[in-house]
């Protein structure tokens, strides 16, 4: 049974499923699903620009009393505002003898090393000198022009969202043993959804492809239904794009909570001990509903963060294992795709 066109907003909010397909009885994907098709999409988000900058964090986790800590290609970094709330960024090695500074405190917007004092405003001195960095009042760029080594852009590219005013923004972070083209790579295979992630989605069909030909947005559309509770669902129609080479945007264009974003940011942060590559995952949710009693929900946020928070977890337990596991089969030689 193919799943319902979704309306652009219906009276309820839920759907009832009437006619519910077992797991084991849907349709199979695996013949839509071509590596050569999720390859080619791969090949031209790694082509696009990112003017060498990486996601490092939330926003919401630069706090006033102690920086927030980065690693990127293993390069450490600290994160913290100025006393005027300005964001600033650099390395996160002392320039005096090394000590880390993600664990010294900030005092009054200066970050203080709490192995001999040495005090960094934010501007360069002693040897350290500030990264250009960007908040785009969810998420935390820092520009690395000797890791991207692409010519620099003042700003990263940030996807169109929601008004933040009037909207929720949770942001999940995920480590995985792989590199950052196996993760953008799960996410330009919708067709997994609903085999691999049942407790979160049903009737998932792709109903449009990218072609490097097309004119306009170059992403897979896809009609799904979220679970919410038995066979009551959430039915939306989702573009899925690659603004940049680490960055996979998922947009709700029809259905409940249109305009809401799913932003899927990938950073390299180095080997791990055994020389293995490590890839964080940030994901920023921003969901945002015309429907009034959105308003209420607002006024929840912090347990409305939790709970968005909670599901993507949920989510990235398995697209990591799906990441690690490609990762693992290229990296041996025996990768299908």
């Amino acid at each position: 049974m193919k799943p319902r066109r979704p309306a652009g907003r219906a009276r309820y909010p839920l759907s009832l499923r009437r006619r519910p397909v077992r797991w084991d009885k849907q349709q199979p994907t695996w013949r839509q699903a071509r590596p050569a098709l999720i390859a080619e999409a791969l090949k031209r988000a790694q082509a696009r620009p990112s003017g060498n900058w990486y996601v490092v964090g939330a926003g919401r986790d630069v706090r006033a009393d102690r920086p927030l800590s980065a690693t990127v290609a293993g390069q450490e970094l600290v994160v913290w505002r100025t006393a005027d709330g300005r964001l600033v960024a650099g390395p996160g090695s002392c320039p005096h003898l090394g000590a880390p500074l993600a664990d010294s405190p900030v005092r009054c917007g200066t970050l203080v090393c709490h192995w001999h004092g040495l005090a960094l405003d934010g501007g360069p001195f002693a040897g350290w000198e500030p990264l250009p960095v960007h908040d785009d009042g969810v998420l935390v760029w820092v520009r690395l022009d000797q890791v991207g080594g692409e010519p620099p852009t003042r700003a990263p590219v940030v996807p169109p969202r929601p008004l933040l005013s009037r909207s929720v923004a949770a942001v999940y972070t995920g480590v995985g043993v792989c590199e950052p083209e196996d993760v953008v790579a799960n996410r330009l295979d919708p067709w997994h959804g609903a085999w691999f992630h049942p407790y979160s989605f049903v009737d998932l069909t792709v109903i449009d492809t990218p072609d490097a030909e097309q004119a306009g947005e170059d992403g897979f559309t896809v009609d799904v239904s979220f679970k919410v509770a038995g066979r009551f669902v959430v039915p939306v129609r989702a573009v899925f794009t690659t603004p940049g080479p680490r960055t996979v945007l998922m947009r709700i264009i029809e259905g409940e909570g249109r305009g809401s974003v799913v932003e899927t940011h990938v950073t390299p942060l180095g080997p791990d001990e055994l020389g293995r590559p490590r890839t964080a995952v940030v994901e920023a949710v921003v969901a945002s509903s015309a429907r009034p009693g959105f308003a209420a929900a607002r006024a929840a946020a912090p347990v409305l963060r939790r709970l968005m928070k909670a599901g993507a977890a949920r989510l990235w337990r398995d697209d990591l294992a799906y990441a690690e596991r490609r990762w693992l089969l290229r990296s041996t030689g025996r990768f299908p795709g």
